[in-house]
């Protein structure tokens, strides 16, 4: 009698140990996830809403940072916006499509700590004023900068997860890239750069395209499949430049009208959109596409009531002639309806203008044509193994 009940008891250990160990194995698998077959930490799954996107990283100025990765942003501002976004990072044109994609927010890679689980999560590299050509001052990141930061990501996840996992989970993530307003901005208005005297307005905008090109092909040379890169907004019909166009502080620059600086502008653009038709014939595995703020928000600007905007002219948040002679110091200063405006605050549009290219660039509508050759639906339900969208 005895031995059978030490044997039921062993029995009944063994069952319980049994057990213990298929609990700490659901555990431990719910807090993984599998990346084609892969054990990789949680992340968003790959076919959410027929997604195949696994992060979101940026990459950019103001367009995709309000600031929080600009070490010192407020003391170092001067006459610029304080609040270069209404709200925070969510309101901008890449979070809100992050959010269609079923994707969190992109977190400042001043924020990270090296963990695995915020990097797989997608990290923002912006730094609000970052531009393509060598910064003159340190206050925040410049393209080059960032570009280093991506390799520091890249390489930890490599030593984190292993090359061959790192290679696919990079190769199904997805790269946003937003530059060039702020270079404009210091050639039309502070010549900080000092390129206004040795180029013209076709020859500066080859070097930005260069350089954006070369930043794309590096992306690709490091397993980068999936990339939007975005062109330069209406900077002419910004509060900021007609406010220096009537102060004719901008004639002492050498700026010319309005219309003037938005035809450079389109120089910049119309050049990156056809290195990008280029670079999709080059590299067949990749699909590049390039979204087009400034159609979409020209096109608002010429018919802002047909969209929901009484005002095209003033920045919300802002004091003096449209309130464009101080930038946005302090969301108390901002006007009561947002939404009615097309300019947040001396460059940068609203959210609920981010919000209409955000739907357009993702579906095409109600503003048809401003990402091509596919719109960001297309591409996110695009799979890096077979390259075509899923049925």
């Amino acid at each position: 009698m005895a031995k059978r009940l030490e044997t039921r008891t062993t029995s009944s250990r063994r069952r319980a140990a049994m057990v213990f160990l298929y609990l700490l194995l659901a555990i431990l698998m719910s807090s993984i996830g599998l990346v084609h077959g892969q054990f990789l930490p949680n992340t968003p799954s790959v076919m959410e809403n027929g997604s195949h996107v696994s992060a979101l990283y940026l990459m950019g100025d103001s367009s995709v940072d309000c600031g929080k990765n600009s070490l010192f942003y407020p003391l170092l501002r001067r006459n610029l916006s304080l609040l270069p976004c209404n709200g925070s990072d969510s309101t901008l044109l890449p979070h809100l499509l992050a959010q269609k994609m079923g994707l969190p927010n992109s977190q400042p890679f001043n924020s990270q700590n090296g963990s695995i689980e915020g990097l797989i999560k997608g990290v923002n590299y912006g730094s609000a004023h970052a531009t393509i050509i060598s910064p003159s001052s340190q206050s925040h990141s410049s393209f080059n900068q960032q570009l280093r930061q991506v390799y520091e990501t890249f390489q930890l996840l490599q030593l984190q997860l292993g090359q061959d996992i790192a290679q696919d989970f990079i190769k199904s993530s997805m790269f946003y890239l937003s530059f060039g307003k702020d270079d404009y901005v210091d050639l039309f208005l502070r010549n900080s750069s000092g390129v206004m005297l040795k180029y013209s307005g076709q020859e500066f905008a080859r070097i930005l395209v260069n350089q954006m090109v070369h930043a794309i092909r590096t992306l690709y040379d490091a397993n980068v499949r999936k990339i939007i890169s975005t062109g330069i907004l209406p900077l002419g019909s910004t509060p900021r430049v007609v406010w220096e166009w009537y102060n004719s502080t901008a004639i002492h620059h050498g700026m010319g009208c309005v219309e003037e600086i938005n035809e450079l502008v389109l120089q910049y653009n119309t050049l990156l959109n056809e290195h990008i038709v280029e670079l999709n014939v080059e590299l067949p595995d990749a699909k590049i596409i390039f979204c087009d703020v400034y159609q979409g928000m020209m096109e608002v600007i010429t018919n802002p009531t047909l969209f929901g905007f009484r005002d095209t002219k003033n920045a919300c948040c802002g004091l003096g002639l449209h309130g464009a002679e101080i930038g946005c110091v302090s969301a108390e200063t901002a006007c009561d309806q947002s939404s009615a405006h097309v300019w947040w605050d001396l460059y940068n549009p609203t959210q609920a203008l981010n919000s209409l290219l955000a739907d357009s660039a993702w579906s095409g509508h109600p503003l048809p044509g401003i990402c091509r050759p596919i719109t960001v639906q297309e591409l996110v339900s695009t799979s890096h193994l077979t390259g075509v969208p899923s049925k």
